[in-house]
């Protein structure tokens, strides 16, 4: 089997995999146009040249040449990337960049994704631990804003805990809920805060 076809097949299972889970949550729409621009010839030509089937070929690239090309074109298109969400601070020294929050649905979606990345990447080995010690390994070196480092943690810790079941009624019931008692609820951290 030729390089294209395993890397096509590789991205297509996982983005299956992220609609399953996306659907799972009530995140229709997101679940069937996630990672949409993995087929572009942008990225898609630097997945088949770096294809390996146990790692992202984007970390390869980054070893080959310094950088990755099709991570640069990916994280600037999908907002499930907490890299994404990074912008110029107002109030911190004039032109440095800050993270900021992710709106919930999005940190929802980045969720799915890490499960179905682990589950690819790690076979018959996946464990609902696995996006927690992935997610652990680069922790702290990362530019997430704190609230949503919380958020994901927290939820990552469920999962590692007490499984995909809980976890995504969870995510439907507390993270994703539109309402609550006529207030606009949003969550962060370990906490529910409202907005009339």
């Amino acid at each position: 089997m030729g390089k294209a076809w395993k890397h096509f097949k590789t991205i297509t299972v996982h983005k299956l995999l992220v609609a399953q889970g996306c659907f799972r949550i009530g995140l229709y729409k997101q679940g069937i146009l996630h990672d949409l621009s993995k087929y572009t010839p942008a990225e898609f030509r630097v997945g088949v040249k770096y294809y390996q089937g146990t790692r992202s070929p984007n970390n390869a690239e980054r070893e080959d040449i310094g950088y990755s090309s099709a991570w640069l074109h990916h994280k600037g298109r999908n907002r499930h990337h907490y890299e994404y969400w990074i912008d110029y601070s107002m109030h911190a020294a004039p032109g440095s960049m800050i993270p900021v929050p992710m709106p919930p649905r999005y940190l929802a979606e980045m969720v799915m994704d890490r499960i179905a990345a682990s589950k690819v990447y790690k076979g018959s080995a996946y464990t609902d631990a696995a996006p927690l010690e992935y997610y652990l390994q680069g922790k702290g070196k990362v530019p997430i804003h704190p609230r949503t480092a919380r958020t994901l943690e927290h939820i990552l810790r469920m999962l590692a805990e007490e499984g995909e079941e809980k976890t995504f009624c969870y995510i439907r019931k507390r993270i994703l809920k539109k309402r609550t008692h006529g207030r606009q609820a949003r969550f962060w951290g370990s906490r529910i805060e409202y907005s009339k």
